[in-house]
């Protein structure tokens, strides 16, 4: 058994004030007594393995922070992190290439939890041609996509409906960083996008609307280029690896035929 790092009890808590549920409703999604409940987050007991990997589950806790809780008990993680390109990622590996080649000729990426750029089709590469941006001005943040968005020298100032746009997304990262008992990464990431100029001030503080919006439309223009489209985020499920549940992939879609015949002619062009 490992040794404990961190009560588990302050982590059970925030988690469980989090997902906004009492020690009674916890109890009862958990199948235990809310006695139990109380005792562990009071330090007064500790639960077994199989016992925080059952209260993890009833809280919907992320893989990467169920092993957190785990060793704050004083157990050994038993969520791996496996990089895409490991031999037992292959399956994943296979889907997410699959996607990407279905998805041409338009956009799509994949990401992982912080916003990282990790894979990207071809008709990615062809919008980011049409939307030149300055990779010497951003330095490393180019591998971030959100970062690529925000920054002054990035796609923002291509982007016509930018206030709608910056809002839906920071509504989005607040929301998600505040399901999350400790926020990280997205917080710092939150708080520097913020501080970038050209962000509407009342995309501070965003509503519930914005937050829920299902797709984003984004309509950018440059040198004699419009292109109207929409995005959507998905997710592999409910994997057993850490990386393979905080992959997302981003997906562009033609809201207009215009840009629908753009990509499809920008696809047949001599590389």
């Amino acid at each position: 058994m490992a040794q404990p790092t961190t009560a588990i009890g302050p982590l059970l808590r925030r988690w469980r004030s989090t997902r906004g549920m009492s020690q009674l409703a916890l109890a009862q999604q958990a199948e235990v007594s809310t006695r139990h409940i109380s005792c562990v987050e009071n330090g007064k007991a500790q639960p077994s393995r199989e016992m925080v990997l059952v209260l993890a589950s009833a809280l919907d806790v992320p893989l990467r922070e169920r092993n957190a809780l785990l060793v704050a008990a004083g157990f050994a993680p038993v969520y791996r992190e496996s990089e895409i390109a490991e031999p037992q990622m292959a399956h994943v590996r296979r889907a997410l290439d699959f996607i990407l080649e279905r998805q041409e000729p338009y956009p799509a990426l994949v990401l992982d939890r912080s916003w990282n750029l990790r894979l990207a089709n071809r008709g990615t590469q062809r919008l980011l041609a049409a939307m030149p941006v300055d990779l010497a001005a951003l330095g490393p943040l180019a591998s971030n996509a959100l970062h690529l968005l925000f920054h002054p020298a990035g796609l923002c100032r291509y982007v016509v409906n930018w206030d709608e746009v910056a809002r839906v997304v920071l509504a989005r990262l607040l929301h998600e960083a505040q399901h999350d008992a400790l926020g990280l990464p997205l917080r710092p990431l939150v708080h520097a996008l913020m501080r970038y100029p050209g962000v509407p001030q009342r995309c501070t503080e965003p509503s519930p609307a914005d937050a829920s919006q299902v797709l984003i439309p984004i309509h950018v223009r440059h040198d004699g280029v419009e292109l109207r489209l929409f995005t959507t985020l998905t997710t592999l499920g409910t994997p057993i690896d850490i990386t393979a549940q905080e992959l997302r992939i981003e997906c562009y879609y033609p809201a207009d035929d215009a840009t629908e015949a753009w990509f499809h002619a920008a696809s047949l062009a001599p590389a």
